[in-house]
């Protein structure tokens, strides 16, 4: 599961929520909702992405991908014990 393509984007998408509902939180001005119109965007977007990254964890955790087991060997590539 460490190497599912499912951990790492929500593993990536979880630090970068954290670090926008951070600064929404610890960093929010009258100037910069002022630009965006009174709507704390940091701590949205950081909530948004927190919970699509909470999304992919669940999914790796609920569906892992098995490994398909090989085929087993023909017959005639089967050892013989004749002596």
């Amino acid at each position: 599961m460490l190497f599912d393509i499912r951990t790492i984007v929500g593993a990536l998408l979880g630090s970068y929520g954290v670090i926008l509902i951070i600064t929404g939180l610890a960093y929010n001005t009258a100037a910069e909702e002022a630009k965006t119109g009174g709507i704390n965007v940091n701590l949205w977007s950081g909530i948004g992405m927190a919970a699509v990254a909470l999304a992919f964890l669940v999914w790796a955790l609920l569906r892992p991908v098995v490994p398909s087991e090989p085929p087993p060997p023909a017959a005639e590539d089967a050892p013989t014990n004749e002596s």
